[in-house]
């Protein structure tokens, strides 16, 4: 009996394999293929996995797809698609499937990357300047506060946080002084530089600081305005 067990194994996935190799191949027929697999049940909608989604709740997504188990994973995502997008806090979505019965979702979501003040309380916005829908009374969000919608600053911030994240989680708030200059707060220390500054700029400022540490002086101000160099401010 255990022989007989041990020679059916293989037959087993030789079969799976064939079955799954068959519907790789009428998956990719231009048209029709898609069309014959969206009629067998065996490929009824089970389940819908989100990825991606941090800020806004994977059930929000599911709820905008309005999908149940009479579709099939086979049929078309275009409209699935328009409607996930008109979520505000969605910058771009994209659904893929996994046999016999998973939709997999994954989104890309608007990063908020600081806080302004409005009627409402503290507002996030993304580097664009758009509001998002986030509550942070739900969610747990920590970014830097501005005292108005400033997209130059938001550009900067924005660019620190996806090239520079160990700058950005550093600063708490941030402000334009005059047109050309932008002052940012990072604990105790005051990061001062023209607007057009750039996140890979911020880099130079870790070298400076270290050396600053070693010799125990304590800074209150780095200046990038002047350029390749840094000036630090002490006390």
């Amino acid at each position: 009996m255990e022989e007989e067990r041990e020679a059916r194994r293989p037959r087993r996935w030789r079969r799976v394999a064939l079955v799954t190799a068959g519907i790789a191949v009428i998956a990719t027929v231009p048209w029709w293929g898609p069309r014959i697999l969206a009629e067998m049940s065996f490929f009824r909608l089970r389940r819908v996995q989100v990825v991606g989604a941090r800020y806004v709740p994977a059930d929000t997504i599911v709820a905008l797809l309005g999908v149940d188990t009479t579709r099939s994973i086979w049929d078309e995502t275009d409209e699935l698609l328009a409607r996930v997008r008109k979520h505000p806090q969605v910058s771009d979505v994209a659904i893929s499937r996994r046999v016999p019965g998973t939709l997999v979702v994954t989104v890309t979501e608007r990063m908020p990357v600081a806080f302004v003040p409005t009627a409402r309380g503290l507002t996030p916005l993304d580097a664009a300047g758009r509001a998002l829908p986030i509550d942070p009374s739900r969610v747990n969000v920590d970014l830097p506060v501005l005292a108005r919608r400033d997209t130059g600053v938001l550009r900067l911030l924005g660019e620190l946080r996806e090239r520079a994240p160990r700058i950005y989680e550093r600063v708490s708030a941030a402000r334009r002084v005059g047109r050309a200059e932008i002052i940012l707060e990072m604990g105790d220390v005051a990061v001062r530089a023209m607007a057009d500054v750039t996140a890979e700029r911020f880099a130079d400022i870790l070298p400076v600081e270290a050396d600053l540490a070693r010799r125990q002086a304590r800074v209150t101000e780095l200046d990038l305005r002047y350029r390749d160099q840094v000036i630090a401010r002490v006390q």
